[in-house]
């Protein structure tokens, strides 16, 4: 049966041991009362390993590495301050859970106020915690009573907590940059591509969230994604998004977390068209492919002129991740009728983001690439060999990276041995 205590009360020492291994709740997910507690009492355990996801919030910073070990499968959003403090694990989305039970022993959460039947909701993060709910020697619960009550596979009860802590604090929210005319152009352009009756995974970023704002006039559209954005609530109250056509999960808007503000906790709270998944259900591969015209919609940092992607590493600094996207774009594959979509930019800082060859690791070979969508218009690389990638892979990126491009796979004959 779970303690209750006041969070001035919560001693970390008598949870948390030298050398362990700590995972919290990601994105606006954070139980922020309980890291901000553990970051401030630090060095009355002694040296300790964290997992953060990835981050919003002031409870990753530089400073803590004097005893702390930072972990993540993300660079991007708070976790880039950490800089070379920051362990980089680069795996696939649908490996984290199994990779994360196996160094699991403290597990931080945030979580709703029980229910009439004393259950509590894991709230907007929900993805890789569920997993290790039954795997981790000690579960710290902030039941904080601004949190949504989410429909979810698992939820909790106080045999599953170990020690609760009640607050009352708005959620960390994720605001996405609002998108321009590139963004809108590139957004059409992935719309046109989408037909009636399919069912979309939505990436992080503006680009995905744009591509979604786009879908408006679409009808019977489904979702099943990792993370959920702000712009589904539009489409969702408006019917446009009705999940009536997956072929599994009928009805349902599957994700695994909720990236957004409070327009889209308020939203799913108790909301049964919405229901959290782990993210051994969401990145499922069988699982994908097994839904109707499954449509994968991620962006890039670069895409090179075969199809090779980076999503990690800008100008030498890691940003991003290995992540879901492997995951989405096999899942596309296999579904019949699928769509497997990556949009970015053209040119970003004045550089072009179609190249002859990457400046970053491969996080997505080119075997699993799809369609490459920009500004310029649409590159269908399934099933062409690499010349005619080549030559779509050119024509879709800016009007002046073009020659440079084209010379450089000439010279370098790219397309017989690349």
């Amino acid at each position: 049966m779970a303690t209750t205590i006041e969070l001035g009360r919560l001693a970390f020492r008598d949870y948390v041991r030298p050398g362990d291994f700590v995972v919290w709740g990601q994105g606006c997910g954070e139980p922020l009362s309980l890291t901000e507690a553990l970051m401030a009492q630090r060095r009355d355990i002694g040296r300790f390993s964290v997992f953060t996801g990835l981050s919003y919030s002031t409870t990753v910073e530089p400073q803590f590495g004097d005893v702390v070990d930072f972990y993540s499968y993300h660079g991007g959003a708070s976790n880039q301050q950490l800089g070379d403090r920051l362990n980089i694990v680069p795996c696939h989305y649908s490996q984290l859970p199994t990779i994360l039970r196996e160094h699991c022993d403290v597990l931080l959460v945030q979580v709703s106020p029980p229910d009439a039947e004393g259950r509590y909701s894991l709230g907007v993060s929900q993805d890789y915690i569920i997993p290790l709910i039954d795997r981790a020697r000690t579960v710290i619960a902030e039941a904080n009573d601004q949190v949504p009550w989410v429909p979810s596979e698992r939820t909790l009860g106080e045999a599953d907590i170990d020690t609760i802590v009640t607050t009352s604090q708005p959620p960390l929210e994720m605001r996405s940059r609002q998108p321009d005319d590139i963004d809108r152009a590139i957004a059409a352009n992935a719309a046109g591509l989408i037909d009636d009756g399919v069912t979309l995974q939505l990436g992080i970023g503006t680009l995905p969230a744009a591509i979604l704002s786009a879908l408006s006039g679409h009808r019977h559209l489904g979702i099943h994604t990792g993370s959920l954005f702000d712009p589904a609530v539009d489409l969702i109250e408006a019917g446009v998004v009705d999940n009536s056509r997956k072929g599994i999960d009928a009805g349902l808007t599957i994700a695994g977390m909720l990236l957004g503000t409070r327009k889209l906790f308020d939203f799913a709270d108790r909301n049964r068209r919405i229901a959290m998944r782990s993210s051994l259900y969401t990145h499922d591969v069988e699982v994908l492919g097994r839904i109707n015209k499954f449509t994968a919609l991620n962006s890039a940092i670069e895409v090179d002129l075969t199809g090779q992607v980076n999503a990690e590493v800008a100008d030498g600094r890691y940003i991003g991740a290995v992540g879901g996207a492997v995951d989405f774009l096999r899942g596309a594959h296999r579904s019949k009728g699928g769509l497997p979509i990556i949009a970015l930019r053209s040119r970003a800082g004045g550089k072009s983001k179609i190249v002859a060859t990457l400046s970053g690791p491969v996080s997505t070979s080119r075997a699993d690439a799809g369609i490459i969508v920009t500004e310029y218009g649409i590159a269908d690389l399934r099933g062409q060999p690499l010349r005619e990638r080549i030559k779509r892979m050119i024509d879709i990126a800016h009007p002046a990276d073009r020659d440079a491009l084209d010379r450089h796979q000439a010279s370098s004959r790219i397309s017989t041995i690349s």
